[in-house]
C-alpha cells in the first residue's frame, strides 16, 4: 500500500471524530419582572450648598420572583415621602389618587404593570408648586414564552409642568422653563425590547430647580414615573452543537486508468531498478516525433520506383 493510503484514513477519521455532535443542557430561568411608581434620585443643596442631602427613593418598587421564590407581587401605596429635607419634618415627594404597581412571573410568562392617576410630584423648595401634574400614566411589558416581548407606555389627559399646561411629544424630550423657580425636561413613553426581555417608562424628568428665597438653594437630579422590565421564562432543554474544524487537505486520488506502480523492495543489499523513462513526445497513435521524415521519405521512394518502372517498359516497347 501507498504512504498516501493511510494518510487519507488518518485524515478521514479526524473529520468524523470531529463531526460527532456534543449535547449541552441550558440551565432553567425562571423569567422575571419588575414594576415601580416611582423612582428618584435628586441632590438638594441645604444652606447655600453648603450641606448636601441625597434623595434616592422609590413608590411601590416590586420584583417576581421575590424573597422566598414569590412569584406575584404587588403594591398600592399613595404617596412617597422623604425625612430631614424640610427643615426636619417629613416631606412628600408624590401624592397620588391611583398607584398601584404589579410583578408576576408564571412558568410560561413574566408580566409588569404600573397603573398612576391623579399624580403630583413635589420637590423640596417647592412645596405648594408641583414640578409635574398627570392625569393619567400607564406602563405594561409583558415576556410570554414563545412570543416576542413587548412594552408600551403612555401619558393620558392633561399634563402640567411647573404649573404650565405641557402638551409632550414622542419626537424628543420637552423643555420647560420658568425663571425664578427652575427647568424640567422631560421624555415621554421610552421602551425598549429584546428577544427575551422588555422594558418601559412612562416618563423620565431631568429636573433642575432654584427657587428664590425659599430656604434650598438647590434640587438637582432624575425622576421616573412608571417603569417596568420583564425577562421570558425557559426551561431546561438539551441543546445539541456540532463544531467542525477546517478538514484536512486530502491527497488527491489517484486516477482509475493509470496503474500505479511500487518500486519493488529491495533484495539483496541493491539497488530497486528504476523504471524506464517515458517516450517524450508521444503521439494518440503510437508514433514519435520522427513519424512525418519517414512518411516523407517513403512516399518519395514511390515516386522514383515508378519513374523506372514506367522508363523500362517503354523501352522494352521500341
Amino acid at each position: 500500500m501507498s504512504k498516501s493510503v493511510p494518510s487519507l484514513l488518518a485524515a478521514c477519521s479526524l473529520v468524523v471524530l470531529a463531526a460527532v455532535p456534543a449535547a449541552a443542557t441550558e440551565k432553567p430561568d425562571p423569567g422575571h419582572a419588575s414594576a415601580s411608581v416611582l423612582r428618584t434620585t435628586l441632590d438638594v443643596g441645604l444652606l447655600k450648598k453648603s450641606v448636601h442631602v441625597p434623595l434616592s427613593t422609590t413608590l411601590n418598587a416590586v420584583r417576581a420572583p421575590g424573597e422566598g421564590g414569590t412569584h406575584r407581587a404587588d403594591q398600592t401605596a399613595l404617596t412617597a415621602e422623604l425625612d430631614g429635607v424640610d427643615r426636619g419634618r417629613p416631606f412628600s415627594v408624590l401624592r397620588a389618587d391611583v398607584a398601584r404597581a404589579t410583578a408576576d412571573v408564571t412558568e410560561d410568562a413574566a408580566r409588569a404593570d404600573v397603573e398612576l392617576a391623579k399624580a403630583r410630584l413635589h420637590v423640596p423648595g417647592l412645596p405648594l408648586l408641583s414640578v409635574v401634574e398627570a392625569e393619567a400614566v400607564r406602563a405594561k411589558a409583558v415576556c410570554e414564552a414563545g412570543s416576542q416581548p413587548t412594552a408600551e407606555a403612555n401619558v393620558l389627559g392633561s399634563v402640567k409642568v411647573l404649573g404650565q399646561r405641557t402638551r409632550l411629544t414622542a419626537g424628543g424630550p420637552t423643555h420647560v422653563k420658568v425663571p425664578g423657580v427652575g427647568e424640567v425636561k422631560l421624555e415621554l413613553s421610552a421602551t425598549e425590547t429584546t428577544s427575551r426581555t422588555a422594558a418601559a417608562s412612562a416618563l423620565r424628568l431631568s429636573i433642575s430647580v432654584n427657587p428664590l428665597d425659599l430656604g434650598v438653594a438647590e434640587v438637582d437630579g432624575k425622576v421616573t414615573l412608571a417603569e417596568v422590565s420583564c425577562r421570558t421564562p425557559r426551561k431546561a432543554k438539551e441543546v445539541t452543537t456540532q463544531t467542525v474544524p477546517k478538514t484536512p487537505e486530502t491527497p488527491e486520488a489517484p486516477d482509475p486508468t493509470t496503474e500505479q506502480v511500487t518500486a519493488p523492495e529491495p533484495q539483496g543489499g541493491k539497488e530497486p531498478a528504476k523504471p524506464a523513462a517515458e517516450t517524450p513526445d508521444l503521439a494518440a497513435t503510437g508514433g514519435d516525433s520522427r513519424t512525418p521524415y519517414l512518411l516523407g521519405g517513403g512516399l518519395a521512394l514511390f515516386v522514383v520506383g515508378g519513374g523506372l518502372l514506367l522508363a523500362r517498359r517503354r523501352r522494352s516497347a521500341d
